[in-house]
């Protein structure tokens, strides 16, 4: 046992120095890859300062060119006029591509159609209303609801079509304004014969509608006050009449809260049905969120000095192998 002890301590003292000479080759390789860098960067001092001006300066004008806005235009597609709209924004979307600028400035009238990156149509999901005071619309989604899931139901196309508020979407280079780019839009699409004919005798016919359930709610207060009359003459004369739930006069006075509210709809609709495609919310100059959002000028130096130090490392591998192949 006493042979063993000073044994297993020199063993220990062995493993010590060779962990520290381990330890002190690896800061030592450190040092010199520290070295080795700063040399290679005082070599190219010249070539890398180079890559990171010609880096900043085209990262700044990438964030300028590559900046865009969006624009958000909410409307009401009426008198079934929403396949209508859904096929302009087609004709429109392609013209954009075909950088048919003669179309997007005179036939159109926008003042900067090169700025006109894109535009599409999108419905905003609104099953309550769909549904709402529309029985065969709740029926339709029910059916169409058995074979598949509802959620998609309600994101198909012949379904969100019909939903009452679409979204158009635009995207512009650089900003500009409801004059310069949403009215000329609105007044392209707000301009059609067909639809015009439909929106003046829907116009008209609503309003005929008002007058008829106005002079049908005149008629009903007429009745009414001559029935408080009579219930006023009784009660002098101390005669008690008693009126029954089910008799006519309920009904009555149930038709005229349902020509009331009636009215409010109508009121609401005039509101409305002064255009085709009515507009009810505009939002422009929405800056598009890129994903190194403006940081290309940082970027890119960063990224052309990478690769200039990659290929000049691999060019100093390429030529070792090659010597070590040649020997």
């Amino acid at each position: 046992m006493s042979t063993k002890v000073p044994q297993n301590q020199e063993d220990q003292e062995i493993d010590l120095v060779q962990i520290s000479k381990k330890i002190s080759n690896f800061f030592g390789r450190i040092n010199s890859a520290i070295f080795r860098s700063i040399q290679f960067f005082l070599r190219n001092w010249i070539t890398v300062l180079i890559l990171i001006i010609s880096g900043f300066g085209l990262g700044i004008l990438l964030n300028k060119t590559q900046k865009s806005y969006q624009h958000q235009i909410i409307v009401t597609p009426n008198f079934g006029s929403v396949d209508y709209l859904y096929s302009k924004i087609e004709q429109i979307n392609s013209k954009i591509k075909e950088k048919d600028t003669a179309f997007l400035s005179k036939t159109l009238g926008i003042k900067n159609p090169n700025d006109l990156k894109s535009i599409e149509i999108e419905a905003i999901t609104d099953a309550y209303n769909f549904i709402k005071n529309k029985p065969e619309n709740f029926e339709l989604i029910k059916l169409m609801a058995e074979d598949g899931d509802i959620n998609k139901v309600l994101q198909e196309n012949v379904t969100s079509k019909n939903y009452t508020y679409q979204k158009i979407l635009l995207i512009t280079k650089d900003k500009t304004s409801e004059e310069k780019l949403i009215n000329p839009l609105l007044k392209y699409f707000n301009t059609s014969d067909y639809y015009s004919k439909i929106q003046k005798e829907t116009y008209q016919n609503v309003q005929l509608k008002m007058k008829q359930n106005d002079t049908i709610i005149k008629q009903i207060d007429g009745v009414l006050n001559n029935f408080s009359k009579s219930v006023d003459h009784n009660a002098k004369s101390d005669k008690l009449v008693y009126y029954n739930e089910n008799t006519q006069l309920n009904d009555i006075i149930k038709t005229k809260d349902g020509l009331i509210n009636e009215q409010a709809i109508h009121q609401i609709e005039l509101l409305t049905f002064d255009k085709i495609i009515k507009e009810s919310s505009i939002t422009t100059n929405i800056e598009s969120v890129k994903i190194f959002k403006g940081n290309l000028k940082f970027i890119l130096p960063v990224i052309f000095v990478l690769l200039f130090i990659f290929c000049r490392f691999f060019v100093i591998f390429y030529k070792k192998q090659k010597q070590l192949t040649a020997s």
